[in-house]
């Protein structure tokens, strides 16, 4: 099966976060950026699954 992934925006909105805050912080928390292409054209994505299991390091037990 395919790997599905993310772009900037999606993965804003799924966190409820800016745009930016994906650019300048994502990487720094633990989520791991994939980049397609080069230069001005990149591309910057995140795997589903990283994002989703991300979330759930995030939630404290209770």
């Amino acid at each position: 099966m395919p790997v599905q992934f993310m772009d900037v925006r999606q993965v804003a909105e799924y966190l409820n976060v800016s745009v930016q805050w994906v650019y300048r912080e994502a990487s720094k928390v633990g989520l791991k950026p994939y980049k397609f292409g080069s230069g001005r054209n990149a591309k910057i994505q995140f795997k589903i699954a990283d994002v989703q299991a991300w979330v759930r390091q995030q939630s404290s037990p209770g």
